[in-house]
């Protein structure tokens, strides 16, 4: 079986954000290991939380685009804003985690946080969406 262009960025994407992932558990880790009570930054736990769940969706993104009806752009545009939104989640967290700033990012936002989050739901919700909608017309129409 061949991989279309959409799966195989998804594919790699799955693949790029789990190792990421395992890397922010080196870093959780650390922190645990060298607080006093023993726990990691909010926002480093989270960030490696996020990392170890966008990487599984990412593989449910491949499989919904390699399956859909919608032309190869269609799926390449709907893969790839996902993506960008779960990558900026997860540098948003790791950016509090490193600056420890806060254990909530929506107490004190920072200018464009609401913004970003709205081109979030719109982006994450709508990508998956087209990737759904592309599977059932292609496996039930």
């Amino acid at each position: 079986m061949t991989l279309t262009i959409d799966s195989k960025i998804a594919l790699l994407a799955s693949g790029l954000i789990l190792l990421w992932a395992l890397a922010l558990g080196v870093w959780k880790y650390r922190q645990m290991a060298t607080s006093a009570n023993g726990v990691a930054h909010p926002y480093v736990d989270i960030a490696h939380r996020a990392a170890l769940m966008y990487s599984f969706a990412a593989l449910v993104l491949a499989a919904l685009a390699q399956f859909s009806d919608w032309p190869t752009a269609v799926d390449v545009i709907a893969v790839l804003t996902v993506l960008v939104f779960f990558v900026g989640a997860i540098v948003s967290y790791m950016v509090h985690g490193f600056l420890a700033d806060t254990d909530n990012q929506f107490v004190h936002p920072v200018r464009g946080t609401h913004v970003f989050m709205v081109l979030l739901i719109v982006g994450e919700l709508g990508g998956t969406a087209v990737l759904v909608a592309g599977f059932v017309r292609a496996q039930f129409f």
